[in-house]
């Protein structure tokens, strides 16, 4: 029960997480913001985007993580294009990144080395997050910059654009490994509460505890998370 359940709640924390950062800018946007406070938003957004990253990488299908983690880099295009008042369409943004990233001969093989069970998925679980965060990290920071000078979609110097993406991988690698140990801590807290929530149910199957005592205790342990 507790390895099944356990992937269930993590991504359902994603997005709640994603829900919150959503209507965290909605409500910034509301009113005049100074460059200071942009620039610090927008770090934020990529920052949280490439924790988004992080989990949407240890999907065990091959593929799916890529198109999980292309889901995750849009949603943070979006939000960047929304910060900076410039139109956005999700094409455009999948266009963009295709074009930018380009296909990641390391991420491909990452995803699909998950093909071979048990030292593949390993393999692939250990690899994949740390490129996808970092590749997330490297192409919110190109397009931020574009952004902020004015710039939109459309008028991208693809050139540069690759170029910045590949000297910004190394800094992102940096910041995926943090938020990947800051990520296993999490897990760590949801295992446990996980556990906890199946003795708690055993509890009250057998009559130790009541229906309302359960919840009451249950909503507790998930505020902890």
């Amino acid at each position: 029960m507790s390895s099944k359940l356990i992937p269930k709640l993590t991504f359902l924390l994603t997005l709640y997480d994603w829900a919150i950062l959503e209507k965290s800018l909605n409500q910034a946007m509301s009113k005049p913001m100074l460059q200071e406070e942009k620039t610090a938003r927008a770090q934020d957004i990529i920052r949280n985007h490439v924790g988004f990253s992080l989990g949407a990488a240890l999907i065990p299908f091959p593929g799916a993580d890529l198109l999980a983690v292309t889901a995750v880099q849009v949603s943070m295009l979006r939000q960047l294009a929304k910060l900076h008042n410039v139109g956005f369409m999700d094409t455009l943004g999948k266009n963009l990144i295709s074009a930018v990233v380009g296909s990641s001969a390391a991420r491909l093989g990452a995803s699909l080395i998950k093909i071979f069970p048990g030292v593949g998925t390993i393999i692939g679980e250990l690899s994949m997050p740390a490129l996808s965060g970092a590749s997330t990290y490297a192409l919110g920071k190109v397009v931020d910059r574009h952004f902020q000078t004015g710039g939109s979609l459309d008028d991208f110097d693809l050139r540069n654009a690759r170029r910045g993406y590949k000297s910004e991988m190394e800094a992102g690698k940096k910041v995926a490994d943090e938020l990947a140990r800051t990520e296993a801590v999490r897990r760590s807290a949801t295992d446990e509460t996980v556990e906890k929530l199946t003795k708690l149910a055993e509890l009250k199957a057998s009559g130790i505890i009541t229906e309302e005592e359960f919840v009451q205790l249950k909503e507790r342990l998930l505020a902890q998370i």
